[in-house]
């Protein structure tokens, strides 16, 4: 069941979401899609993890020029929606916003932890910083085909051709503000400033064929998170959750569990066994004796 939520004083900028899961969870795990991306490209995240006892939010944010002004928006959501601490998966540009609000937050923090995939920390490595500004003026089409540049042309397997395919569709539902300032939050001159985030527990989720991230863009992530979990796809092009969504699902599981039997567990505690608590007490106990 899709939410529309208005938290801005401009009535137009309005936020959809899906909310699923066990609503007791009172630090959920938030999606963020990439340019292209509507809250519903995680459905196949939504439908896994709530199954397993997850309470998921997968989120389309409205028009936002700049990052300061969408971390404020996306702070007034968290209060509309009761949530103090939430976890953070974000994709592509989402994973930028992501670590942007955590940067944003760091003095009252409201991000427990980051799931980046396929991400970067720096805009620059897209080297349009010089047309981000002229994003606004561009008709729809010229926007479309420059995100579809983007994506993997080339043979594919049937799985990340229908990934494609449905992005595609996605692509076609968004208008030409919501394209153009989504761009120009890709492109805007803008990096993230690692000491104010180096205390959330990350992992950098990424693949090995190829995507629209370079690998200088990777490199330059692992540089910035060095205690970062990895998470290595084999295959998976730009949109992993989508055409790999058992493996996404299963590192996602594994970023979350160790926050199991913790007031900032994604999971009803019921449908945790004794003893994976037991287990995960004892990996703690281990980590804070190491630290």
């Amino acid at each position: 069941m899709r939410s529309l939520i208005i938290v801005d004083d401009d009535d137009s900028k309005i936020w959809s979401l899906y909310d699923a899961g066990p609503r007791n969870i009172r630090c959920p795990l938030i999606f963020l899609p990439p340019v292209s991306g509507t809250a519903d490209v995680f459905f196949r995240q939504i439908l896994a993890l709530t199954g397993w006892g997850y309470r998921v939010i997968a989120l389309q944010y409205p028009v936002y020029w700049d990052h300061l002004e969408f971390c404020d928006g996306f702070r007034k959501l968290l209060d509309h929606l009761q949530l103090d601490k939430v976890h953070l998966f974000g994709a592509s540009l989402g994973g930028f916003l992501a670590q942007k609000f955590a940067e944003y937050t760091h003095k009252s923090p409201r991000v427990h932890s980051l799931i980046l995939c396929n991400s970067f920390s720096d805009t620059s490595i897209f080297n349009q910083t010089w047309t981000a500004n002229s994003f606004w003026l561009m008709p729809s089409f010229m926007l479309k085909k420059i995100v579809l540049g983007n994506f993997s042309s080339g043979p594919v397997d049937p799985m990340m051709a229908d990934a494609i395919d449905f992005m595609v569709d996605r692509l076609e539902s968004l208008g030409q503000s919501e394209l153009a300032s989504r761009l120009t939050l890709n492109c805007q001159n803008s990096y993230v400033e690692p000491h104010k985030i180096r205390d959330i527990p990350v992992t950098i989720m990424d693949v090995f064929d190829q995507s629209a991230l370079s690998t200088e863009a990777k490199e330059e992530m692992y540089k910035l998170y060095p205690n970062a979990r990895r998470a290595h796809l084999k295959t998976g092009g730009n949109f992993p959750y989508l055409c790999r969504s058992a493996e996404v699902n299963l590192y996602v599981q594994i970023h979350l569990l160790q926050f199991h039997g913790t007031k900032y567990a994604a999971i009803d505690p019921s449908m945790v066994s004794a003893e994976e608590l037991e287990v995960q007490k004892g990996s703690l106990s281990i980590g804070q004796e190491e630290q």
